[in-house]
């Protein structure tokens, strides 16, 4: 990492600017409408100082996976819903870029606000296409990226805009790297780490990475099976990565090496069937033709109790099946723990941000990010494509 953060502060804003602001807007549409409006309220604040400037607003974002212009994954309901929560007009471009999109720019009124079509819906986009780039900051005189949770992706909006124009990271991209920070330069032992989901193979590098820092790492989800089929317990018939046996007893044994504690679960909910209408039962030891689906309430109790002691936890990832009630205790009571404790609490976005939402918790941590994959990643590398091209 090289070079200081260029925040709102380092630019010249006043009615004459136009500002092109990528922000995060990937959220869930439900029957034409926004199901959660989390990322765009976390946009607001920059929004607004910029418009308490006099300066135009231009906001560009993707919005899912698109193949082509799929209709489906327009913008369009979002910038609906932002109008709603600024009470103000929002003009949409329905073209990502071109001389009409620029012209609407030109035409916004003082404090003006406009958002146009999804990002990706343009192929130079994911490849970072150096034409597009130019295209995207046609529309603005300056660019801010407040978009953290795609600060990761090597793309033209958030790489290509940057080296193109003045620019900065927007209010939320400062909060998410100064709680962030907290964890990564500065936490206050006992540190403790939660890591959930289904994969070894998507978390290793930053399994290795935080067994580096941590003193406590505490593994749950469907991977949790791949660690516990290397100590040679019985997993019956969880999900386990075969190829990733080997390794993931690596990584116990080098955490270990470190001098942190690696804890995996000791008791189970489990099921015959891999459905949300299957029967739990609670083991200790998971029988033949069973699966794991949760941790039992004896992890619950002796994670807690570790936990209650530690004065930084980050977590990131489910404990289980959190969308089917009769799976979600393991997860609920781990996000009840971290929400329970004195110390500075993390969520690292993703499933864990949903599962905190589902049980009313998320007003109780630290920081809740809006970004699971950039969290992890900004945790295991201490950087950023985004990040790296907004600093000066």
């Amino acid at each position: 990492m090289t070079g200081r953060l260029a925040t709102l502060e380092d630019l010249s804003l006043s009615e004459a600017t136009t500002v092109l602001v990528r922000v995060d807007f990937n959220v869930p549409l439900d029957d034409g409408k926004v199901g959660d409006d989390t990322r765009i309220r976390a946009a607001l604040p920059t929004i607004a100082r910029i418009r308490g400037t006099g300066a135009r607003v231009v906001l560009c974002s993707h919005l899912g996976r698109p193949k082509g212009k799929d209709p489906s994954q327009s913008l369009l309901p979002v910038a609906a819903r932002l109008a709603e929560l600024i009470g103000d007009d929002v003009v949409f471009a329905h073209e990502t870029v071109g001389d009409d999109v620029v012209q609407l720019a030109k035409e916004l009124p003082r404090g003006g606000v406009m958002m146009v079509e999804n990002l990706r819906y343009e192929p130079g986009e994911d490849k970072n296409d150096a034409e597009f780039a130019r295209a995207l900051a046609a529309l603005g005189d300056v660019f801010v990226n407040d978009a953290f949770g795609a600060l990761h992706r090597a793309h033209a909006s958030i790489t290509g805009v940057p080296a193109l124009r003045p620019h900065a990271a927007g209010l939320l991209v400062e909060k998410e790297c100064a709680a962030l920070d907290r964890v990564l330069r500065k936490p206050e032992a006992p540190f403790a780490a939660i890591l959930g989901g289904a994969k070894v193979a998507d978390k290793i590098g930053i399994i290795d990475a935080l067994s580096r820092r941590v003193d406590h790492l505490f593994i749950g989800g469907a991977m949790a099976y791949t660690f516990l089929a290397a100590k040679g317990e019985a997993v019956g018939s969880s999900r386990v990565e075969a190829d990733k046996v080997e390794l993931a007893g690596k990584l116990i044994e080098r955490a270990y090496a470190r001098g942190a504690k690696f804890h995996l679960p000791i008791d189970h909910v489990v099921a015959d069937r891999f459905a949300e209408d299957a029967e739990p039962r609670t083991v200790t030891t998971i029988p033949d033709g069973m699966m794991g689906l949760d941790i039992g309430p004896a992890t619950v109790r002796a994670w807690s109790e570790q936990l209650e002691r530690c004065r930084t936890i980050f977590w990131n990832g489910p404990s289980g099946v959190f969308e089917w009630d009769a799976f979600s205790g393991g997860t609920k009571g781990v996000a009840e723990a971290v929400a329970a404790s004195t110390g500075f609490t993390v969520v690292g976005g993703g499933d864990s941000a949903a599962a905190a939402a589902k049980f009313g918790l998320q007003e109780r941590y630290g920081h809740v990010s809006t970004g699971g994959g950039a969290s992890l990643e900004y945790i295991e590398k201490g950087e950023l494509p985004g990040l790296a091209a907004l600093r000066t």
